[in-house]
């Protein structure tokens, strides 16, 4: 279910990653619904995303890349990320993240996303986290099924919260249990 010819190596994200996460992002800023930001970001904009998620901790930064560019200096194949963000900022939702994946457009529907999430959620084993979260813009039925297949369960929908080309989204929630 990978891109073809493709063996990816999941590993922490790093500032090299930068440009091709931004790269990835931005696809979903312009072309979906997928996240509810509307204006691309340029590298700079989302350094400090990209800091906010040490290699140790709660809130992660994982990247999927194929092996064959590894040792590529700035880094190429960048297939995909997944992260764990903190859910809430006040202090008694330390326990809870926010979790989500983005894949390349060519990478998307081959396995990425699950190797992504596999890594990260057996990373997050080892943190005092209690709960995942995942919002998923609706329609999307590649990510509900890849939020199911990982143990999500349903647990309510907010319709008609966001507006981006000119309609109204409805967001279905998702929670996992981690401990």
């Amino acid at each position: 279910m990978l891109p073809e010819h493709a063996e990816v190596q999941v590993r922490a994200g790093t500032d090299a990653d930068l440009d091709a996460l931004t790269d990835i992002y931005n696809h979903y800023v312009r072309e979906t619904p997928i996240t509810f930001d509307t204006t691309v970001f340029t590298p700079e904009q989302r350094r400090p995303w990209l800091h906010s998620h040490p290699e140790d901790g709660p809130h992660r930064l994982l990247v999927a890349q194929d092996v064959r560019f590894v040792d590529s200096n700035p880094p190429a194949g960048v297939l995909g990320y997944a992260t764990s963000s903190p859910f809430r900022p006040k202090p008694a939702y330390s326990t809870s993240v926010e979790v989500s994946v983005y894949c390349a457009p060519e990478a998307a529907g081959r396995g990425v996303g699950t190797l992504l999430y596999e890594a990260l959620f057996k990373e997050l084993g080892t943190e005092d986290v209690h709960r995942a979260y995942a919002g998923v813009a609706l329609p999307n039925e590649p990510s509900v099924r890849l939020h199911n297949r990982f143990g999500f369960r349903h647990v309510g929908t907010y319709e008609e919260v966001g507006r981006k080309f000119g309609r109204y989204w409805d967001v279905a929630w998702f929670e996992k249990r981690l401990d």
